[in-house]
C-alpha cells in the first residue's frame, strides 16, 4: 500500500469533506485503485452527516474514509462558504459513471456488491451498452443478514482473486460505509459506497432533471417518488442540519471578525 495521502478538506459540522474538483477526486480514486490499494470512499449528503453527528462509532467511520465526497449540494455550498470557492459537486450517479468510463480506458476490473438480483441484472445491461469494455469482476447481492466469518472471509478472497480495483458497494447508508471500513486492508480495492445509485442506474427510479439538481432540490424529487420511505428521514435530518449549518456559518463569521479585528491594530 501507498503513502497515506493528505487530500485538502473543508470541515462540514466538523467533518473533513474532501475539497477537490470532480475530476481530480475521480483521478485520484483511480490511480488507488490501479495500485489495488484498500481504500474507503464516503459519498456524503445530509442524511449521512447527521447520522454521523448523532453516533460516535459512525462519525468515526466517516473522518477515517480517505475520501468523503460532497454528494448533496446542501455540503457544497457550506464547502464554498468556508473558502472552497471552486468546490463543485461530487454525487453519486457521477461517480459511477464517471469511474466505469475511467476503468474502461485503464483496463480495471470493477466489482458490484450489494442491492438486488433484479437491480444488478438492469444494471448490467445498461453498463453493457454505456461502457461495452468494461470489464465486470461481478456483480454480487448480498444476504439481509450478517455474513458468517466463514461466508466474509471467502467472500474477500473472492473479491481479492477477482482483480477488481474497483468495488461499488451498495447497502445502505450507514449500513455500507461501516462494511467498507471494517473491510480497510482486508479487501485490495477502492470501495465505494453508493447505496442509492444502483436503483437509479438500474432506471427503477429516476434521477432529478440537471436544473432541479443544481438548485438543490433534488431530495425534494425522490421524496416525490417515495413519499412514505423518505419523509420521516427528511424531517429528523434536515431541519437540524439546517440549524447545525447556521451555526458554523455564524461562529466562522465571528472569528473571520474577531482575526480581522486583531490584525487591524
Amino acid at each position: 500500500m501507498g503513502e497515506i495521502a493528505i487530500l485538502p478538506t473543508k470541515e462540514v459540522l466538523d467533518f473533513p469533506i474532501t475539497a477537490l474538483r470532480f475530476k481530480d477526486q475521480m483521478q485520484t480514486i483511480v490511480d488507488w485503485a490501479i495500485a489495488r490499494e484498500s481504500r474507503t470512499v464516503c459519498v456524503a449528503n445530509v442524511h449521512m452527516l447527521m447520522e454521523a453527528h448523532w453516533n460516535p462509532e459512525f462519525a468515526t467511520v466517516v473522518k477515517n474514509a480517505d475520501v468523503v465526497t460532497p454528494d448533496g449540494m446542501p455540503l457544497v455550498w457550506m464547502m464554498r462558504l468556508m473558502g472552497a470557492r471552486s468546490q463543485d459537486r461530487v454525487a453519486g450517479m457521477d461517480i459511477l459513471q464517471e469511474l466505469c468510463k475511467l476503468a474502461q480506458i485503464q483496463n480495471l476490473s470493477v466489482y458490484f456488491l450489494g442491492s438486488h438480483t433484479e437491480v444488478l441484472s438492469r444494471m448490467r445491461k445498461r453498463l453493457e451498452q454505456e461502457f461495452p469494455k468494461l470489464k465486470i469482476a461481478a456483480m454480487e447481492p448480498l444476504p439481509f443478514r450478517p455474513l458468517t466469518e466463514a461466508e466474509d472471509t471467502a467472500l474477500n478472497q473472492k473479491i481479492n482473486a477477482s482483480g477488481a480495483g474497483l468495488v461499488f458497494v451498495s447497502l445502505g447508508c450507514p449500513k455500507q460505509e461501516k462494511w467498507m471500513a471494517q473491510h480497510k486492508g482486508k479487501i485490495q480495492a477502492v470501495m465505494i459506497g453508493i447505496g442509492g445509485v444502483f436503483p437509479v442506474y438500474a432506471g427503477i427510479h429516476k434521477r432529478a432533471p440537471r436544473l432541479v439538481r443544481e438548485l438543490g432540490f433534488e431530495w425534494l424529487y425522490r421524496w416525490i417518488q417515495e413519499p412514505r420511505r423518505l419523509w420521516g428521514r427528511y424531517m429528523k435530518t434536515i431541519p437540524p442540519f439546517m440549524w447545525l449549518a447556521i451555526k458554523q456559518i455564524l461562529s466562522s463569521n465571528r472569528a473571520t471578525e474577531v482575526l480581522v479585528d486583531s490584525t487591524g491594530d
